[in-house]
C-alpha cells in the first residue's frame, strides 16, 4: 500500500457513507451534463453570477476585504495600471486564473511546470510577491486562517522548505497514476490531491487560493462541468470552520501511521452534494423566470413594449449597429421563451409583449 493509500483506510461506516455520496454525484453529473449539451441561455449567466462568487470569498477567506458588488465593478471597469491594492490585485489574479481553467481545461496538465505557471499567473499582478511567483517556497510556512476581525490562528505546520519539491514530484506522479488507471474514483483522488496539496503548502503565498483553483481544474478535466455554474469557495467561505477542522483532522497525525483524511473526503463529497442542491435551485429559479436576456435582448425588449406592434424594419432602424441576422435570432428566441409574440409572416409580421 503506497503512502496516500493507507490514509484511506476507512471502516465500513465511513465506506458506506463516501458511497452513497459519489453515487448521488455521478446521477446528478450524467443529467448535467445533459443539460449542458442542451442549452447555454440559462448557463452563461449562472456562470458570471458563480464566477464573482468564486473570486470573492477565495480571497475574503485569505484575508481580502472586498465584496462581490466591489469585485463586479472592479471587473466591469479594469485597468490593469490602476490596481493600487492588494485585494484589487489578488481579485484580477484569480478572476484571470480561473477564467483560465474555464477555457483551457483540456490542455493544462497536472505537472509540476503547469502548477508553477498557475501559481506566477495567479500573482502576476500583485507586486509584493514578485520576488517568490512560480517559484516553490524557501522559508517555513504555516496554514493560518484568516478572520473578519483581522485575528490569525495557526490551524497546522506545513512541509519543510526543502522536501517541497521532492512531495510535490510525488503527489503529481501518484495522481496520475491513479487517474489514469482508474481503480480509485476520481472524486477521492482530488479529494486526496487537494489534502496533500495544502499540507506541503508549496509556495510562499497563494496557497489556499491555488489549491480551490486546482480543485475546479481537476473536477472539470474529470468531466464536472457543474462546477463552473455554482461556487465551491463561496461554501469553504461560509462554512471556514468545518474546512479547517476537516483538514486538521488528517494534519494532526502528519507524517505518521495515523494519519488519515476520513474527515477531509467525507467533506470534500458532502461540500459537492450541497453545492449541487445549491445549482439546482439556482436553475430552477433562472427557468421559473423564463428568458434569461442579455443587454442587447433586454434593450430590443424595451423597445417593444414602449413602441408595440413593431416590426423587424422598425427595430433594424432604431439599433444600426446590430446586423438583421442578429435581430432575427433574438426575436426568435424571446418568442420561444414566451416574452413576445408574433403575428403575421414574413415582412408583414408585427411583434408584441406576450400578455400574462
Amino acid at each position: 500500500m503506497d503512502n496516500y493509500q493507507h490514509k484511506l483506510n476507512f471502516d465500513f461506516k465511513y465506506n458506506q457513507q463516501i458511497i452513497k455520496l459519489i453515487g448521488f454525484i455521478d446521477s446528478f453529473k450524467g443529467k448535467w451534463n445533459i443539460v449542458e449539451q442542451r442549452e447555454n441561455v440559462y448557463l452563461k449567466e449562472l456562470r458570471k453570477i458563480a464566477t464573482i462568487e468564486s473570486i470573492g470569498s477565495s480571497t475574503r477567506i485569505e484575508g481580502s476585504q472586498m465584496t462581490n458588488e466591489e469585485i463586479k465593478e472592479l471587473l466591469n471597469t479594469m485597468e490593469i495600471t490602476k490596481l493600487k491594492t492588494r485585494d484589487q490585485q489578488e481579485v484580477v489574479g484569480y478572476y484571470d486564473v480561473l477564467e483560465f481553467i474555464y477555457e483551457s481545461y483540456p490542455e493544462i496538465k497536472i505537472s509540476a511546470n503547469d502548477i508553477l505557471f498557475l501559481h506566477q499567473r495567479l500573482l502576476k499582478y500583485s507586486t509584493k510577491d514578485e520576488r517568490h511567483r512560480g517559484n516553490y517556497k524557501n522559508l517555513s510556512n504555516k496554514v493560518v486562517a484568516n478572520y473578519p476581525d483581522g485575528v490569525q490562528k495557526i490551524i497546522f505546520n506545513t512541509t519543510e522548505p526543502h522536501l517541497v519539491e521532492k512531495e510535490v514530484k510525488e503527489l503529481i506522479i501518484w495522481t496520475n497514476q491513479q487517474i489514469a488507471i482508474r481503480e480509485m474514483h476520481p472524486l477521492v483522488i482530488i479529494a486526496v490531491f487537494i489534502y496533500e496539496f495544502l499540507s506541503i503548502h508549496p509556495f510562499q503565498d497563494g496557497n489556499g487560493r491555488l489549491s480551490r483553483l486546482l480543485t475546479n481544474l481537476l473536477l472539470l478535466k474529470n468531466e464536472y462541468h457543474f462546477i463552473q455554474y455554482v461556487s465551491f469557495e463561496n461554501l469553504i467561505e461560509q462554512k471556514k470552520k468545518s474546512y479547517y477542522e476537516a483538514l486538521l483532522d488528517g494534519q494532526k497525525d502528519r507524517y505518521s501511521d495515523s494519519e488519515r483524511i476520513n474527515s477531509w473526503v467525507l467533506y470534500f463529497l458532502d461540500s459537492l452534494q450541497t453545492l449541487i442542491h445549491r445549482l439546482e435551485q439556482k436553475y430552477d429559479v433562472f427557468k421559473s423566470k423564463g428568458g434569461y436576456l442579455n443587454d442587447r435582448q433586454k434593450k430590443i425588449k424595451d423597445f417593444i413594449e414602449k413602441n408595440q406592434p413593431i416590426k423587424l424594419n422598425d427595430l433594424v432602424e432604431a439599433m444600426p449597429n446590430v446586423t438583421i441576422h442578429t435581430l432575427k435570432k433574438d426575436l426568435l428566441y424571446m418568442k420561444t421563451e414566451k416574452l413576445i409574440e408574433s403575428i403575421g409572416k414574413n415582412r408583414g409580421t408585427i411583434y408584441n409583449i406576450k400578455e400574462k
